[in-house]
């Protein structure tokens, strides 16, 4: 396969993909704008931080398959790469502990008074007594905002510390994370609005994208206690920073945050932020994920992604359906012979049935097999008695979608 790598990865990993013949393109210093002109050619494009318009995947020629060596998904066009049949692929859960690392580091400069400290200490001054005034973090309580791998985390983590974790509780979250919120101790409440009431420390682990935007607004943070402490390492755009620093002048309130709006492109560059240089403020340069064992679990599970796709296995698909789509779902538990599939769709065609997803699963032998079809289109009863009449079909069962 041809790869273009349009962030840079360690050099190690990308050698093992080319150990394994691919040809791999690597312009880690490409532009969005430029991107659309280095896609012919390319079967694979892996991206951290570079967006990847529709004009891009409407220029590409043979791509197949978008990575993200990343969780977040927001740069890329992920409805254009669905619509012209690409994959969108994710590593996600990669640098969960690195950024939740981050936010307790962030926490306790912030009590501790710590980058102020260490400012005045190689100035050559000496202040005690200044310095000395902290809260201490055991017996605060923690709502955390956005309860994913990274949310867990930082509320395992800060359990350790002796803190108290809260979190809004949601009827349709993963048995999965349902499960670690138990372990962890995390005490769920009815919505956000006791969260931020309760709350000694809120900490931001939300996506970015327009359904977040805005999130911490003027209403967000008066809800917030005075003297309280708001934490962000997911996107810059999920705070109203207009609105943050209203709240840092009038509720007493301090914010640890590793991410801004308007954050320089490049690795390093002026940036003048009122929210970033404001003192009641301990920032980072959006660093969050960026410790060595996080970097190199991203790129190995990159390597995973691509190898599974080359073997036929697409792992963390984001722009796939997730749930049944068409109207109905056929059932054929069939004899494993040549064909048998194909007269099931020539009957489904022949009475203009669209087959939207097909799954086909071989019993132990090698002697029956069962296909799952959602379709789309009005399975009468005649129909459904040609299917049960077909070679090779052992039964046809039909269930209708709500």
């Amino acid at each position: 396969m041809k790869i273009l790598f349009a962030d840079a990865l360690p050099e190690f990993y990308i050698d093992i993909l080319r150990q394994r013949g691919d040809e791999c393109v690597v312009e880690p210093d490409i532009s969005a704008e430029d991107l659309p002109n280095a896609l012919e050619g390319i079967d694979v494009l892996v991206v951290r931080s570079t967006k990847v318009t529709a004009e891009a995947i409407a220029s590409s020629d043979q791509l197949s398959l978008i990575v993200r060596s990343g969780a977040g998904t927001n740069t890329i066009d992920c409805q254009a790469a669905a619509d012209a049949g690409i994959y969108v692929c994710n590593v996600p859960g990669t640098n969960s502990v690195a950024v939740a690392e981050l936010t307790l580091g962030l926490l306790l400069a912030i009590d501790r008074h710590i980058a102020d400290c260490v400012v005045d200490l190689r100035n050559g001054q000496w202040n005690k007594k200044k310095y000395s005034e902290a809260d201490g973090l055991l017996g605060k309580t923690l709502g955390i905002i956005g309860v994913g791998e990274i949310g867990l985390a930082v509320a395992e983590r800060a359990r350790s510390f002796g803190m108290s974790v809260i979190a809004v509780r949601n009827p349709n979250r993963r048995v999965d994370i349902e499960s670690r919120i138990r372990s962890v101790g995390i005490r769920l409440v009815d919505d956000q609005e006791t969260l931020l009431s309760e709350s000694d420390v809120v900490s931001i682990h939300v996506p970015g994208g327009g359904s977040t935007e805005g999130l911490v607004d003027a209403n967000f943070l008066n809800q917030m206690k005075d003297g309280s402490v708001l934490l962000n390492t997911s996107r810059g755009e999920v705070v109203d920073e207009k609105a943050l620093l209203n709240a840092l002048e009038t509720k007493n309130m301090r914010a640890g945050l590793d991410v801004f709006c308007d954050e320089p492109k490049a690795g390093t560059s002026q940036f003048n932020s009122s929210l970033a240089s404001h003192p009641r403020v301990v920032g980072s340069h959006h660093i969050g994920a960026s410790t060595k064992q996080a970097q190199d679990a991203t790129s190995n599970g990159t390597i995973e992604v691509i190898e599974g796709y080359r073997n036929g296995e697409v792992i963390n698909c984001v722009n796939m359906a997730t749930s049944r789509i068409g109207t109905a779902s056929i059932t054929v538990r069939h004899f494993d012979q040549v064909g048998v599939l194909a007269e099931v769709f020539r009957v489904l065609r022949n009475a203009k049935i669209n087959v939207q997803t097909v799954k086909n699963n071989v019993f132990l032998g090698a002697n029956s097999a069962v296909a799952v079809l959602d379709v789309s289109g009005e399975l009468t009863p005649e129909i459904c008695e040609e299917l049960r009449g077909l070679e090779h079909v052992i039964q046809i069962q039909v269930a209708e979608h709500e």
